[in-house]
């Protein structure tokens, strides 16, 4: 079967990407390492001793750069269905972070301790019909977000991407109610067609949320 114009353009633009190739010659796991790294510098998300979550994280490009920044410090811990390519000094848990039994890893790896950071480049396999990707979009923006409620610690961050559509605003005022500030961000690796943006979320009110006791 042939492909589909649609589908021959993204090839085209996915490997004339100078993104695509500068992560390749630096042999980095994806290009949206690059939209990460732009966000760390700029809002200084990373700090020595953190705690960081990686929701969705195979390929692991994002793993990855948290831990070079970190250095010998912190924990990062990396979750997706998928398999990932293990990374030295993350601690990767794979399966549906929305089950008992992938929990009860987490609490273990991080030993009855609050998150400082979580982080969410989560996105649907797109079908192409707009309204149906958008829904499932906010599905999994709504499960992260349900998330750092329950583990990042109070004053601690969300940075997740998001796609503007249907229930963007309601999820926006959501954060807001929850965090004290909320920045948009649009990363130059992101393509400047492409709906996503990003979403951080910094000081999580107190309350709300799953305390460090009630998960004992």
């Amino acid at each position: 079967m042939s492909r589909s114009k649609s589908s021959s353009r993204w090839l085209r633009e996915h490997f004339d990407d100078v993104y695509v190739k500068k992560a390749q010659a630096e042999g980095l796991r994806s290009r949206a390492v690059f939209k990460l790294e732009e966000l760390v510098d700029r809002d200084r998300l990373l700090k020595p001793g953190m705690r960081v979550v990686d929701l969705g994280a195979a390929p692991g490009g994002w793993s990855q750069l948290v831990r070079q920044r970190l250095g010998d410090t912190g924990t990062v811990i990396a979750l997706d269905i998928l398999p990932m390519q293990g990374i030295a000094g993350v601690d990767f848990i794979e399966g549906d972070f929305r089950e008992d039994a992938v929990l009860r890893q987490l609490e273990q790896h991080l030993g009855g301790q609050s998150v400082d950071l979580v982080l969410s480049d989560m996105a649907p396999n797109m079908s192409g019909v707009a309204l149906a990707d958008q829904i499932r979009a906010m599905d999994l923006a709504e499960l992260a977000l349900d998330f750092s409620r329950q583990w990042l610690k109070p004053g601690g961050a969300f940075l997740i991407k998001l796609f503007q559509g249907a229930g963007f605003d309601d999820y926006l005022r959501n954060l807001r109610a929850q965090f004290a500030r909320v920045t948009m961000r649009k990363p130059k690796a992101s393509r400047a067609r492409s709906r996503e943006v990003y979403a951080l979320a910094t000081g999580k009110k107190a309350g709300g949320g799953q305390t460090d006791e009630t998960r004992a």
